[in-house]
């Protein structure tokens, strides 16, 4: 039975140059930690060249290998994700101490098995609802032990090996292509649009039909260039802890997400939603006064409250009873952009369910939807202008040997072809002043509507 290959790989902070010496390869994939510049991250997880891709555009999937046989299926997409593990399952020694050892990886849009709400044709139509790639191989790099490993699955054809070694022996000095907005963003929401759409959703609020709903608005502008380019930029600007970056076709994503959606580690579970925005400072002073602001927001922390008991209900239809615990709560997270509030909710996933099957449970992710869930999702579909799309929709990886761990996909953007999608949102409660909504949306987008416009 052929093993796992694990090879001890040079320790390197500059990853930039390694994920560039493969980027030339089908569907490329760098789960970036944001490292040096991120506090907060600590893994990067780079691979090239899956043997398998799963595109789901509603209700159909298209599961295509890479020898170019391909067929479609109706059946659930988290299903038929589960069905590709089965298929490539590892025997014996699964090398549990290492995040990724081969597996799942891409994302999954925030609109994954719900039915079209809002007309396509608006925005960027051509979007997959779900692409995921089983990949088999993978360069892994801990940036807390400074320790970095190349692991190739049992299945990894030895010609494929052999290139990512010889790939990776000796990277070149990285280069840069040039990247430049032809215009600055434009909202796809009027200002008065915007204020009316707040209006409304108080009124759905004050007549019991939500708690909370997760409103954004949607920007876009033409680029030429090469949007790895724009990717180096921007996660120089804001090192985010779960940034990921991923290309196929004319699209790719350049996510600067700060949130993680869902970790497990054998049964272990952990979520950490955000939930309470505030913009930096300009002095320190000032930026301490923020912070403080911030956490002693009575506002803030009862939304936060919401999503945690949102979150701790999706986590329980998954895990052991008793044993879903909050060991933070309102914890203060400091950005280049932003201060945030984020909790942290643990579990013990019960022995009778997968990874998958407690993503599917959870998706996508209440921090991002509002509560109720299924009601706030159902307003935002009636008031928001152009589909989400990969937009609070998760990047994430499932490893062959059990663990998984997923973003939020928010300070994300698409590059479709020659346009950039972006959005920006927040939480809008009772007590929400439009004012306040609009330039907390545009403070999460605006460092990174900024750095490239400077290209």
């Amino acid at each position: 039975m052929p093993k796992m290959i694990v090879l001890d790989y040079p320790f390197r902070s500059d990853v930039e140059a390694l994920f560039n010496t493969v980027r030339d390869l089908p569907s490329p994939i760098w789960l970036d930690s944001g490292k040096p510049r991120s506090l907060q991250g600590r893994l990067d997880i780079i691979s090239a060249a899956p043997a398998r891709i799963l595109e789901t555009r509603g209700s159909l999937t298209q599961i295509r290998d890479s020898e170019g046989n391909s067929e479609t299926s109706t059946a659930c997409p988290f299903a038929l994700c589960q069905a590709t593990m089965d298929d490539f399952a590892l025997q014996g020694d699964k090398f549990t101490e290492l995040p990724f050892v081969g597996g799942l990886a891409g994302f999954f849009g925030y609109g994954l098995g719900t039915a079209p709400t809002v007309d396509s044709h608006k925005g960027p139509a051509d979007m997959p609802d779900m692409r995921q790639g089983y990949y088999l191989w993978a360069l892994v790099i801990n940036h807390q032990i400074s320790q970095a490993h190349l692991v190739f699955h049992p299945a990894c054809p030895r010609r494929l090996r052999h290139d990512i070694q010889a790939r990776l022996a000796a990277p070149p000095a990285l280069t840069e292509k040039p990247f430049t907005l032809k215009a600055d963003f434009q909202a796809s929401t009027s200002r008065s649009d915007y204020e009316n759409d707040i209006a409304t959703i108080k009124d759905y609020i004050a007549a019991g039909d939500c708690y909370q709903v997760n409103y954004a608005q949607h920007f876009s502008a033409e680029f030429q260039g090469d949007p790895w380019a724009a990717y180096l930029h921007l996660r120089r600007a804001l090192p985010s802890p779960f940034s990921s970056f991923l290309s196929w076709d004319d699209k790719a994503l350049l996510s600067l997400s700060p949130e993680r959606f869902i970790k497990t580690s054998g049964q272990q579970v952990e979520t950490k939603p955000i939930k309470g925005t505030i913009a930096r400072g300009i002095s320190v002073e000032d930026d301490q006064e923020q912070a403080i602001n911030l956490m002693n927001s009575p506002k803030d922390r009862a939304e936060n409250l919401m999503i945690v008991d949102l979150l701790r209900n999706d986590l329980g239809k998954s895990c052991e009873p008793g044993s879903i615990r909050v060991p933070k709560l309102f914890n203060l997270e400091s950005f280049a952009n932003v201060h945030h509030l984020v909790s942290t909710i643990t579990g013990r996933i019960r022995g009778d369910v997968s990874a998958l099957d407690l993503l599917a449970g959870c998706f996508p992710g209440g921090s991002i939807t509002g509560a109720p869930k299924k009601r706030a999702m159902e307003i935002i579909a009636e008031l928001e202008k152009v589909p989400r799309t990969i937009y609070c929709g998760s990047i994430a990886y499932v490893s062959a040997n059990g663990r998984m761990d997923s973003n939020i996909a928010i300070r994300t953007l698409l590059a479709e072809k020659n346009k950039l999608h972006c959005w920006g949102g927040g939480g809008i409660v009772s007590d929400s002043l439009p004012d306040s909504e609009y330039r907390e949306s545009l403070a999460k987008v605006a460092l990174l509507m900024a750095t490239l416009a400077k290209l």
